[in-house]
């Protein structure tokens, strides 16, 4: 039985794969665009400019300064940019994309229900505990902001509202 209650919060499965669900405004094939158009993904995420072809090549491109509004400032020791080399899995439009993510990999699923669509994120590969808490936190986030860009609302700041989350999810992980 499937119910329309999703924990806002991520979970760890299985010791390394991080789990996180958001309901989005439909139809899906709108949310996909925010997931592989680099304009619209870089307003929740990160630029890149991706192929939608299994093998295709990107760079992701983090600016979350650019997702923060005046005043909330970036913690110490983050850079103002951040990049990484990515490709894409495996694609099934609008359901199903796969990315590389460092040592791991990510898989946005879509499903439609009704007017909305559930957005399921899952991240494999994070065997390194100190990792779990900043990529559960930064997730949570990234998708708290997708939430309100697709919604028409305005986004919560990144920096500030990470902050309390990587506070949260350190002890939520650690318990």
């Amino acid at each position: 039985m499937q119910t329309d209650q999703i924990d806002d919060h991520a979970v760890m499965e299985g010791g390394s794969t991080l789990v996180i669900r958001r309901w989005l405004p439909g139809p899906a094939e709108r949310i996909w665009r925010y997931l592989t158009d680099s304009k619209l993904r870089s307003k929740w995420l990160a630029a890149g400019e991706m192929a939608p072809v299994a093998g295709a090549t990107l760079e992701l491109v983090w600016r979350n300064d650019e997702l923060s509004h005046g005043g909330d400032r970036r913690p110490e020791g983050f850079a103002e940019e951040q990049r990484m080399d990515s490709r894409v899995i495996a694609i099934d439009p609008p359901r199903l994309l796969t990315i590389g993510w460092g040592k791991g990999d990510v898989t946005f699923e879509l499903q439609e229900r009704g007017d909305r669509v559930l957005l399921t994120l899952t991240h494999r590969g994070l065997d390194d505990p100190r990792d779990r808490t900043m990529t559960a936190s930064g997730w949570h986030m990234h998708l708290d902001i997708l939430v309100a860009e697709a919604s028409g609302q305005p986004p919560a700041s990144f920096w500030s509202g990470w902050v309390k989350l990587r506070d949260d999810y350190a002890r939520r992980l650690s318990a």
